[in-house]
């Protein structure tokens, strides 16, 4: 019986070629309310006055709790495997979201 409810319990996730190639970010930026969090990732240039929203993400509070703590786990056995990861100190990027509103 366990493993008839072993086979209904699996997903079948299909994954695209372009979704494949995945987008590269050395920034992300988390914002949230009540209802959700959004993650927008971000590719920066180094000296570029300009970057790109690459992706957003919206997760639900569970769901970006659930997140939090697989990516810790996989970092944790990443570190385990290969050592661990430095944290380079760098000075705060100024942010700007376009124009600002006027009243």
């Amino acid at each position: 019986m366990a493993e008839q409810d072993k086979k209904q319990k699996q997903i079948n996730i299909e994954l695209d070629e372009k979704t494949a190639e995945g987008v590269y970010s050395n920034l992300a930026i988390i914002n949230h309310s009540v209802s959700e969090f959004v993650v927008d990732f971000i590719s920066m240039m180094p000296g570029a006055p300009k970057a790109k929203v690459k992706s957003r993400i919206v997760l639900t509070p569970q769901h970006a709790k659930k997140f939090l703590k697989a990516l810790n786990d996989n970092v944790n056995r990443f570190e385990k495997a290969h050592g661990t990861i430095k944290d380079y100190d760098q000075p705060p990027i100024p942010m700007n979201f376009g124009p600002t509103g006027e009243a």
